[in-house]
């Protein structure tokens, strides 16, 4: 089982270097979507199954990163009408370049975190460490706001994925709880991008600098 926990973490690492070199928002979002259902399957994988707790949580996770939010996501590129990013803060030859260090980066975090025990799986600790980078990167680097939403979901895939590790000395209304504060999130960001487009009809983030105090004329 571990050399199936640690070749999911691998295509979940793959999709995480995809997103950072993709500049079609459809796409970072199905992107998303196929990591978040990915993810969905790793409790079943890293818990015993005799409890209903690892199915609960799979089914609940491959529902909401799988489908639900990826689908409030797509309904909001609808309405804002945007397909791509064209320029980013930083570049996607770069942001890929970025993202390869990020990888060696979360290795030697890995080396230098004392578990007392053995994880499920080899990789799930450093692919953990590369989805916070990566999605903090997202957030920074992008100027659009589906973008920077997309980037908050990598964000959480890795925090979840750490939390993945320690599932069995944790409750389940802890990762419940995450679940929670993403749906919430997402849910508030997808309303804050709606009232940008209609109000600026662009959700260039970006953009907002360009706002002046006009009282001093």
């Amino acid at each position: 089982m571990r050399e199936w926990i640690d070749l999911l973490m691998v295509l979940v690492a793959v999709t995480n270097l995809a997103i950072l070199g993709v500049s079609r928002l459809r796409t970072c979002i199905r992107l998303s979507a196929i990591q978040g259902a990915m993810l969905g399957c790793l409790p079943l994988m890293v818990a015993p199954l005799e409890s209903w707790t690892p199915l609960l949580l799979a089914l609940v996770t491959i529902a909401l990163k799988g489908w639900v939010l990826p689908a409030l996501l797509e309904r909001s590129l609808v309405e804002a009408n945007v397909q791509r990013e064209v320029q980013p803060f930083v570049g996607y030859n770069a942001s890929i370049l970025i993202g390869v260090i990020a990888i060696a980066a979360s290795f030697w975090f890995n080396t230098r975190l004392p578990l007392p025990f053995d994880p499920p799986g080899t990789l799930m600790i450093p692919t953990a460490f590369f989805g916070v980078l990566v999605g903090l990167f997202i957030l920074v680097s992008r100027k659009i706001a589906l973008n920077q939403v997309i980037g908050y979901l990598v964000l959480e895939n890795g925090i979840y994925t750490f939390g993945l590790v320690l599932m069995p000395h944790q409750t389940l209304m802890v990762e419940l709880g995450i679940l929670l504060d993403l749906f919430v999130g997402v849910f508030v960001m997808g309303i804050a991008i709606f009232q940008i487009n209609r109000e600026f009809d662009h959700i260039d983030a970006d953009r907002m600098t360009g706002l002046r105090d006009w009282s001093d004329e």
